[in-house]
């Protein structure tokens, strides 16, 4: 089935529609149920990216890369050996890979936990990221889609796909004012941050550094997630990256700037400098994958076992549409070539 949709669509649409329609998380879940997956299984994304990267192939000019696990840091090496028709460059496309990962682990803080990370590249070296983190405490799991972002840091999401809930983000359009002040701190003397970072801590408990600071905390603004202290480690890369004084968020990322840090300079830029992160949870997509789940049925028996022979008819339908497509494209080749061949005998 796999195979006759993407046929379909290569046919009609080419690799770089392709690559857009896997960017939308409404086609990117219509794509999985149609398939057979279960509507509210989190492995789907993990079962649909490993279906795509075994049914793509070299002269289908998509490629993707990368996956759950271990796969998920295997995107380098992924970039690396694509050849043949991939005209690419892998350096620049590894530094959004990277990009990417960090961006929604470190600069937005929603609860979640990337453990699938998938890169797809066309024969023309456009991208497009689709991963997937999982929040241990509710059990829910969210699809962040990218597709070649204008800016890494300012909304570079295509989408995001899952159960809206609460956030520390900085990526959102109105916080160009907190990223500047964030990186203004990373120039800082290492040692000063730190100890801004501890006042901007005892301020959480009252006392002399909240009066002093005209801020008093009740329990309802408590759970902020960077309210959660950050350990000796965590101060000690926070002073280490401010060392090295990146001259933009995109240069701390790549230098190793994670969530740690981002806890420390949240609670700082809040505390100390009034310019808090948006509590504003960047899904767009609260969708209802349930009602995908009526094309053919689950393999989980939701909302009905999987129709065997509705499945087989929309398979052999898609494969006879692939093949007149395809006997039309040779017949139109061929044409092409008798023009060809009377206009160079004229």
């Amino acid at each position: 089935m796999a195979r006759a949709v993407i046929d379909a669509m290569l046919i009609e649409w080419g690799e770089e529609e392709l690559l857009e329609r896997l960017g939308n998380p409404f086609w990117f879940q219509g794509f999985s149920n149609i398939i057979g997956m279960d509507w509210d299984s989190s492995g789907s994304t993990t079962v649909v990216i490993h279906i795509l990267k075994q049914v793509l192939e070299p002269g289908d000019g998509l490629a993707v890369l990368g996956g759950k696990g271990e796969w998920a840091t295997a995107v380098p090496t992924e970039l690396r050996g694509l050849g043949g028709e991939f005209d690419v460059d892998a350096d620049a496309l590894e530094r959004a890979s990277r990009l990417a990962a960090k961006v929604d682990s470190t600069l937005l803080l929603d609860g979640h936990q990337i453990y699938i990370h998938s890169m797809l590249v066309t024969r023309r070296g456009r991208w497009a990221i689709i991963q997937q983190g999982m929040n241990v405490a509710t059990g829910f799991a969210r699809r962040y889609h990218w597709v070649e972002p204008g800016s890494f840091v300012n909304e570079p999401h295509s989408a995001v796909a899952g159960v809206r809930g609460r956030a520390a983000n900085v990526i959102e359009a109105g916080q160009e004012g907190t990223r500047k002040l964030l990186i203004d701190l990373l120039n800082e003397d290492p040692r000063k941050l730190v100890r801004e970072y501890r006042v901007a801590r005892s301020m959480l408990g009252g006392g002399i550094d909240a009066w002093l600071y005209g801020r008093s905390f009740g329990a309802v603004s408590r759970d902020l997630v960077y309210y959660q202290p950050v350990r000796n480690r965590g101060l000690r890369s926070l002073e280490a990256l401010a060392a090295r004084r990146p001259e933009s968020l995109e240069e701390a990322l790549l230098m190793g700037m994670g969530p740690a840090v981002s806890r420390a300079l949240f609670l700082v830029a809040d505390l100390i400098y009034g310019k808090p992160p948006s509590p504003n949870d960047p899904v767009t997509h609260p969708y209802d994958p349930f009602k995908y789940a009526y094309a053919i049925g689950g393999k989980d028996g939701v909302p009905y076992p999987i129709d065997r022979r509705t499945a087989d008819e929309v398979i052999a339908t898609l494969r006879s549409i692939v093949e007149n497509a395809k006997l039309e494209e040779k017949y139109r080749r061929r044409a092409l070539g008798s023009l060809a061949r009377l206009s160079g005998s004229s």
